[in-house]
């Protein structure tokens, strides 16, 4: 999620430039600094959050995980740099980070002229809208007047200006570099309305001094494929990013677990054995070893694993899967096959 101006597009082209060459071959500089670096948010629960102990987890960080079992057979060697919505795109480009897993959306700019490749869609979202019950509004389009809290540095401030223009509706910016900002103006007041991506609204409710007194209206007002990204230019470490989320995908589908894994290597079914390394050359056309999907399921889990230990109806977030259900359940979850 980007705001399309001169002075990023500038920053990230100059970034562009001084990366170069020398950014071509991710893998091999991972494999010997010993750990991934990867871009999560500032905190974000359920996507990318940090606990009293410094421990970070969500859907966003099980693909840094994931890759790091990939790589290594050890998913905890990496190592998280928190980036604001503004600073993402710099620190993937610059060489900072190796990877960016910051619920990001996938776009057209993003994918040519800020020079991301992105490696599949983790989170099919939405941009939507929170109030105060209390305000009594049960749609949109009941906003017109309405001060709205976002976040600079995203897509959210173009989608309001459409929405609001669209609807002949009157409204006023309330704007925040970092998200925690946003959460507390909103909580504070200064807002009538906070809007960002329905999943991070029902992310950031969870801040609330008082959650259960805000509601998320229906409107889903954009569409919001989230996903990591790589850098262009280095086909190797693309490959091995999508194929890291491809093979949690797969996993699920063909009903490969954490719990299950050892017992599912053993399997007849030629499927299952090129997944988890018995058959076939996907790993050494990743550069990885045979077992690189296993040690992936092993340590982190198949998508749905991660999806409900995170967003979950078990978890405080409470999301359903809807579209993020695999395609054979009523979704759009969908991975090329390994073979």
């Amino acid at each position: 999620m980007i705001k399309r101006n001169a002075i990023t597009l500038s920053a990230v082209a100059a970034a562009l430039a001084t990366a170069g060459v020398a950014q071509a071959a991710t893998l091999e500089d991972v494999k010997a600094k010993g750990f991934v670096q990867c871009g999560v948010s500032q905190g974000l629960p359920g996507f990318s959050n940090f606990d009293d102990k410094g421990e970070w987890s969500g859907v966003d960080v099980d693909i840094c995980r994931a890759v790091a079992a990939a790589v290594f057979g050890d998913a905890t060697k990496v190592k998280y740099t928190p980036l604001s919505a503004k600073e993402r795109f710099t620190a993937l480009q610059s060489g900072e980070i190796d990877v960016l897993s910051r619920n990001t959306t996938w776009t057209e700019t993003r994918d040519t002229a800020l020079g991301l490749n992105f490696a599949g869609v983790n989170y099919y979202d939405g941009q939507g809208f929170m109030v105060r019950k209390d305000l009594g509004v049960k749609s949109a389009l009941e906003l017109s007047g309405a001060a709205v809290c976002t976040n600079t540095g995203t897509t959210t401030e173009l989608n309001l200006a459409d929405y609001f223009r669209a609807n002949n509706m009157d409204y006023k910016v309330v704007a925040f570099e970092k998200a925690d900002e946003v959460v507390a103006a909103y909580d504070a007041g200064r807002c009538d309305v906070y809007t960002t991506d329905q999943s991070g609204l029902y992310a950031q409710r969870i801040k609330l001094k008082e959650p259960d007194a805000h509601v998320v209206l229906p409107e889903v007002i954009s569409k919001e494929p989230l996903g990591p990204a790589t850098r262009h230019g280095d086909d190797e470490w693309f490959d091995v990013v999508k194929w890291t989320f491809n093979c949690m995908l797969n996993s699920e589908e063909m009903g490969v677990t954490s719990a299950n894994v050892g017992d599912m290597a053993g399997s007849d079914n030629p499927g299952i054995k090129r997944l988890l390394g018995s058959e076939g050359d996907a790993g050494k056309n990743l550069g990885l070893e045979p077992g690189w999907c296993e040690a992936i399921v092993t340590q982190v889990g198949n998508y749905g694993e991660s999806f409900a230990a995170n967003l979950g109806p078990e978890t405080p977030l409470k999301i359903e899967r809807g579209l993020n259900a695999l395609w054979s359940q009523g979704g759009i979850q969908y991975a090329p096959p390994i073979r």
